[in-house]
């Protein structure tokens, strides 16, 4: 696959978050492109990993809380727990929902924005953009071992058949 493959730009840079995948809450992420395939920027915050990328500098942040949205009611409707951070140099917003402690989505919104302004500035060279490759390679292998095997069973059958034939 070609590099413009895994990254179909212009990408969207903010995202609605419900919850990662490394957290075990329900629900999954809610992209803007739905049905598209996954780019390495709606890929970035699916997964805590250790901080492997440099920390943002909280001057180049800017930072609101909005009321809440999605199911819910009156806990999350009437709640300014949301938070809105956007990356000043770069233009990256981000939007964090995905629980109801302002605390907690003021963290995963910074791992999320860095993650992407690591995609932003490095490009293929990003943390995000080198996993989504390794997967892609290991769901590559996957299959072709599953069509080996599948390959195998067909030959064995027949060889099976043709010695019942034979007696």
């Amino acid at each position: 696959m070609s590099t413009s493959g895994f990254f179909r730009w212009p990408a969207p840079l903010a995202r609605m978050c419900t919850a990662p995948w490394g957290l075990g809450l329900r629900g999954r992420p809610a992209l803007l492109a739905p049905g598209a395939a996954v780019t390495a920027v709606q890929m970035a915050g699916r997964r805590d990993r250790p901080a492997l990328l440099p920390p943002l500098d909280e001057s180049d942040l800017e930072e609101q809380f909005v009321k809440g949205h999605g199911p819910g009611g009156q806990a999350t409707n009437k709640t300014s727990n949301c938070v809105v951070l956007k990356h000043i140099p770069s233009g990256i917003v981000v939007k964090c929902h995905q629980t109801r402690s302002v605390d907690q989505n003021r963290k995963l919104a910074r791992i999320i924005l860095q993650e992407k302004v690591d995609i932003f500035y490095n490009g293929e060279n990003s943390l995000v953009y080198k996993e989504k490759r390794e997967a892609e390679k290991k769901k590559q292998e996957k299959k072709k071992r599953a069509k080996e095997t599948l390959e195998r069973k067909k030959l064995l059958k027949e060889l099976w058949e043709s010695s019942k034939n034979v007696h």
